[in-house]
């Protein structure tokens, strides 16, 4: 079962496609976010979710205390699941904007105007990296200036590459994942990444 893991819709259930996407284990968006929280980078943020599967990444950043989420899903049964997640989170949430977006994420960084503290990037694993990188830099413009952004690929895919306004701060690996740390690029050197592993 997924379910929102703490704060204000602690423990609440989440449905999940029953095909089509890779949730993120409970075991990873624990460590995940006790890391977020640790860093104080949930409180108050404006988060993106892409390739948003159920939700849970969006909904469990709001529950924790960010301002909003916008949930990016471009699978209509993956959509539909997302939206009624949302109802069901939402009356433990007052006053937090949670919205879906049917559109696929390079349509909706086209088309958006807002600017994102907090964003999670989490496609298939079989999306090819070039493609996850043409995401990326379309993301870039859309960025706070002290924003990050959560990347999920397969371990086995190796390091991502990344477009011209990105950097990594950290990566942990989670037996056949890796939870890399992105943040816009500094005009100095970018730092070298923190690699850090933990048993699936």
């Amino acid at each position: 079962m997924t379910r929102i893991i703490a704060g204000a819709a602690g423990s609440l259930p989440l449905a999940v496609p029953s095909a089509g996407t890779r949730p993120t284990s409970e075991r990873v968006r624990e460590s995940l976010f006790g890391a977020l929280e640790a860093a104080d980078l949930i409180r108050d943020a404006t988060v993106l979710d892409l390739y948003a599967g159920s939700g849970a990444l969006g909904l469990e950043a709001v529950s924790r205390g960010a301002a909003s989420a916008d949930l990016v899903e471009r699978a209509p049964r993956a959509a539909s699941i997302i939206e009624r997640n949302v109802r069901a989170v939402a009356r433990s949430l007052p006053g937090r904007r949670l919205t879906v977006h049917r559109a696929a994420a390079e349509g909706f960084l086209r088309a958006a105007a807002a600017s994102f503290d907090l964003v999670f990037v989490d496609p298939p694993y079989d999306m090819p990296d070039a493609e996850v990188e043409a995401t990326l830099g379309l993301l870039v413009p859309r960025l706070s200036d002290e924003a990050i952004v959560v990347l999920e690929r397969a371990t086995r895919s190796g390091d991502p590459a990344l477009p011209d306004g990105l950097v990594v701060d950290r990566a942990k690996k989670y037996g056949d994942t890796t939870v890399w740390w992105l943040s816009p690029a500094d005009a100095g050197a970018p730092p070298q990444p923190s690699v850090e592993s933990q048993s699936a």
